[in-house]
């Protein structure tokens, strides 16, 4: 189904009735693409349309669209589970058409009402929306739905599926390392690559550097693309561990995200124009010493030692001792911090300083026990992978996907001083 509105169909007119709590989390849903920024009035609003099967709701900024559904008709399980699915009414259309409602007012009102009557909204010729729920009963200065503008239709040259949770997962492990400085918009984004078979998540700030990969099962197509963090994040939002892909279109300008459920929820964002630095050049080939390092106890130990550092530049000293790992922070306003963790060491000592911050963001996206820490020298680049076991490859089989070289982040070095 088509979410694009044709102008032609959305006359003022709609008579609805919806349970609370599903309006709600509609309104909530598209609610994050509304513009807070943008001259124009209509984008503050939400476009509210009746479909054949049900309601739909869409928000844009011109930049990200959200399109959801709330259904006639939803299946839910009578008596004991496994009994027969019964059908529940959900919105009741009692006179098609469109309507908008600005987004803040209308979320405000129905967070505010109780969840023990439905919730009825109409629409005047002078665009002006009723929303009654039991002896509630407003009246919201709308706008012509007709203006509302059409969300792109995104050709399908290049298309993939994916599980929900292995999405979900990528993205978490490299949007961390996006650059927030607006005057390299290109950093701003999370460069997708897919050569039909397998899809790259990679991000960077020029100070770090992610890499996600994994095999996709059915896919066509290939395509490189810069998909904007924002949009990024709020699909990382709506992403649950439930069962069900993802199915992902590229076009050469759009990217559209369609999930899984009755709710039928689209994402389609505009991609970020340019050219993604050449990420592959900055991963070191090889290195000289490794170590093998316990996640969860490194990162109690930095996030102990960067009390201190976090007034010296956020700078770490890591430095090697036999078997032990040995961490220092120091500053004049301060004091010092002295951390040690135990290791498995490969090749001669090492010392490094890094940003206690951007070692912290690595480590809580780190879901396995152990990880390499890979080095060559103090000013050169370390790379730290994730040691895969077998209960990590099981997993990964499990979220409909095979372990290539799987992940990893670059960190580069800070002075040592």
């Amino acid at each position: 189904m088509t979410m694009v509105a044709t102008p032609g169909t959305l006359t003022a007119s709609l008579k609805v009735a919806c349970p609370r709590k599903e309006l709600y989390e509609a309104v909530q849903t598209v609610g994050h693409a509304v513009s807070g920024r943008s001259t124009l009035p209509i984008l503050s609003h939400i476009l509210i349309q009746s479909e054949e099967d049900g309601l739909r709701l869409i928000a844009t900024d011109l930049e990200l669209g959200i399109s959801c559904k709330i259904p006639k008709e939803r299946h839910e399980l009578s008596g004991t589970e496994g009994a027969a699915r019964a059908m529940l009414p959900v919105a009741e259309i009692f006179e098609i058409g469109a309507l908008t409602a600005p987004s803040k007012t209308l979320s405000e009102v129905l967070g505010n009402l109780s969840d023990r009557e439905p919730v009825n909204i109409s629409v005047d010729k002078s665009h002006t929306i009723r929303v009654k729920s039991g002896k509630s009963d407003y009246k919201i200065l709308g706008l012509p739905a007709e203006d509302y503008p059409q969300l792109p239709e995104v050709q399908d040259s290049t298309t993939f599926s994916i599980s929900q949770k292995l999405l979900r997962e990528m993205i978490r492990q490299t949007k961390f390392a996006v650059g927030t400085d607006e005057s390299r918009p290109i950093l701003t984004g999370i460069l997708m690559v897919f050569d039909g078979e397998t899809l790259r998540f990679v991000a960077t700030d020029t100070h770090r550097l992610a890499v996600k990969t994994v095999t996709i099962k059915e896919g066509k197509g290939s395509q490189n693309a810069i998909v904007p963090a924002r949009a990024m994040n709020e699909l990382a939002r709506l992403l649950t561990d439930a069962e069900g892909d993802v199915r992902v279109v590229l076009s050469s300008s759009q990217i559209q995200f369609s999930l899984p459920g009755d709710t039928e929820i689209q994402i389609i964002a505009r991609l970020i124009e340019g050219q993604f630095p050449n990420y592959q050049r900055v991963i070191p080939a090889d290195h000289q010493k490794r170590l093998t390092i316990p996640v969860s106890e490194l990162q109690r130990a930095v996030r102990r030692a960067s009390i201190v550092a976090r007034e010296n530049a956020n700078r770490i000293i890591v430095r090697t001792d036999d078997d032990k790992l040995v961490l220092t922070a120091e500053s004049q306003i301060v004091g010092n911090a002295r951390e040690e963790v135990q290791i498995t060491r490969e090749g001669d000592d090492v010392e490094i300083a890094f940003n206690a911050r951007y070692l912290l963001d690595l480590l809580d996206v780190m879901d396995t026990e152990f990880l390499h820490l890979e080095l060559t020298e103090a000013l050169k680049p370390g790379i730290v992978r994730p040691v895969i076991n077998a209960k990590t490859e099981e997993e990964a089989a499990d979220g409909g996907s095979t372990l290539v070289p799987d992940y990893l982040c670059v960190l580069m070095p800070m002075q040592i001083v």
